[in-house]
């Protein structure tokens, strides 16, 4: 089975380790025997995404990814197994959604010569006022 992340771009779910481990907070005495909390690990470098992706997705992921290029997503925000399964691989499509956008390259520009004028010409009216606020006896 895979996961399906756009029409073109999806996973297998090989692809994806999940590892429950007990969690804290709400849940009684269930928290003490039950092991709901998820524990999902991707290899960024060993999957099937593109070479571009993988690269925005590490950046975007930031302290999630260790060294090696593995993400982890801690999920332990429900209080069923299946809950926090499907909340982590949300997350994690979540991420790859976001790492297949492309920001566009910025252009640099210019300063119109209308805005250097209106630059320069508030300057002036600042040199003057403050200009104007002198005794007579001091000016230049």
């Amino acid at each position: 089975m895979s996961i399906f992340i756009t029409p073109l771009i999806s996973l297998e779910e090989r692809e994806v380790e999940m590892e429950f481990v007990r969690a804290s907070g709400p849940g009684g005495q269930n928290v003490n025997k039950v092991s709901t909390a998820v524990k999902l690990t991707f290899s960024i470098p060993a999957s099937s995404l593109p070479e571009a992706v993988k690269v925005r997705l590490i950046r975007i992921a930031g302290k999630r990814v260790n060294p090696e290029g593995t993400l982890a997503i801690d999920a332990r925000r429900f209080r069923t197994q299946d809950a926090n399964r499907k909340d982590a691989l949300e997350r994690l499509v979540e991420l790859i959604r976001r790492a297949l956008y492309v920001p566009p390259k910025r252009v640099p520009t210019h300063p119109g010569a209308g805005a250097l004028a209106r630059r320069r010409a508030e300057k002036e009216h600042l040199s003057t006022r403050k200009s104007s606020r002198k005794r007579p006896d001091e000016e230049d």
